[in-house]
């Protein structure tokens, strides 16, 4: 019987793991700004505006040819078009043209910006710099989920809103409904007015109460 040394055991449950990613859309979403990660694996080099690269480029990075890419384009272009990925023509692709000085032989230019790029490696299989992309952005899922949250920072935010939304009451009851009220009394021809704000500003103050008073019931309730 063989027997499976650590080092083994560690890729396998790697390989295992980072094909999830493969076959989930929502866990590919979850970590689709971790742009990153790319740089991380091998450097990707963009167009001349920084921000696009294209079929080719995509394809150099990931090793391999250009047909692998459009294929994996034409079963998820919705998943991917979410991602950025476009495809320029006519006017859009010469105004493309004269802002990075690209010259594409084509009558149409597809671009990927770094979002749709990882995309691109959360889908494609058969690509060892894929699988890498996918690796790390599992670690740094795990990393971020692993970390202990600290209840102090919550506590402290949930109480900095609850004494702010109690000082915009107090303000509310105490300063600008009386202020209308002093106006109304000696106001003339505008009364009607003030007493619709005043009205306006009683309302508000009736729903910040309520909101605190359900905000109180759900901490409570934690």
């Amino acid at each position: 019987m063989s027997i499976v040394s650590s080092d083994q055991l560690t890729r396998l449950q790697g390989m295992i793991n980072e094909t999830v990613l493969l076959e989930s859309r929502s866990l590919r979403e979850s970590v689709a700004e971790r742009t990153e990660v790319l740089d991380r694996v091998r450097v990707l080099s963009m167009l001349p505006d920084g921000v696009h690269v294209t079929t080719a480029m995509v394809a150099e990075y990931f090793g391999v040819g250009t047909e692998a890419i459009k294929s994996l384009v034409k079963d998820h272009r919705t998943e991917l078009e979410a991602s950025g990925y476009r495809v320029l023509t006519g006017t859009s692709l010469r105004s493309f043209k004269d802002l990075t000085g690209v010259q594409p032989s084509t009558s149409s230019l597809a671009l990927y910006p770094r979002r749709a790029v990882l995309n691109v490696a959360m889908l494609l299989r058969d690509s060892e710099t894929a699988r890498q992309v996918r690796v790390y952005l599992l670690d740094m899922e795990y990393m971020v989920r692993s970390q202990p949250v600290d209840n102090s920072v919550h506590r402290l935010s949930e109480s900095i809103h609850e004494l702010v939304d109690e000082r915009i009451v107090h303000i509310l009851g105490k300063t600008v409904v009386p202020m209308f009220n002093a106006l109304i009394e000696t106001s003339g021809e505008h009364r009607k007015e003030l007493v619709s704000l005043r009205t306006d500003v009683q309302a508000v103050e009736r729903r910040l109460r309520q909101h605190r008073a359900r905000l109180r019931r759900m901490l409570s309730a934690v």
